[in-house]
């Protein structure tokens, strides 16, 4: 049997695979994803704090400021670690990501130590940052530069 022999152009275009969200789409997304995670983790963070209790208005201020600070240091890092190296750029997402389970383990119940919460926070860490740090290794070409 024959069998078509590839082309090139055809789906993609200089080896780029094509975009399928508008600059629009993008630009808002930029903004957006921040917020809303950023209030999901606000509300977390809140939740924990109440310990099933009443929803008190020093619990919604808590979960606001939570808010706004994840969503700010989540705006921070996606605007500074495209410009860094895949080892400090991994670092600083894996640190992050560590910080922030870290601080929702240890609102999460009264018996949990230092310790414990550190010990998690590290753990995923570790993990992000291996990931993160194969993802960005193998998106880039043999000078170091990221293929976008």
């Amino acid at each position: 049997m024959a069998q078509a022999a590839p082309v090139t152009g055809g789906m993609t275009r200089a080896g780029r695979t094509p975009d399928v969200f508008s600059e629009r789409t993008h630009a808002v997304a930029k903004y957006a994803v921040p917020i809303v995670l950023g209030l999901i983790y606000g509300y977390w963070a809140a939740a924990n704090t109440r310990y099933g209790g009443p929803i008190t208005g020093w619990n919604l201020l808590f979960g606001f400021v939570t808010a706004i600070v994840f969503a700010a240091v989540w705006m921070a890092l996606a605007a500074l670690t495209p410009r860094l190296p895949r080892e400090l750029h991994a670092a600083l997402w894996a640190a992050f990501t560590g910080i922030a389970v870290g601080f929702l383990y240890s609102l999460s119940g009264r018996g949990h130590s230092v310790l414990a919460s550190t010990a998690l926070g590290v753990a995923f860490a570790v993990v992000v940052g291996g990931v993160l740090f194969y993802r960005y290794y193998t998106h880039e070409d043999a000078e170091g530069h990221r293929i976008r």
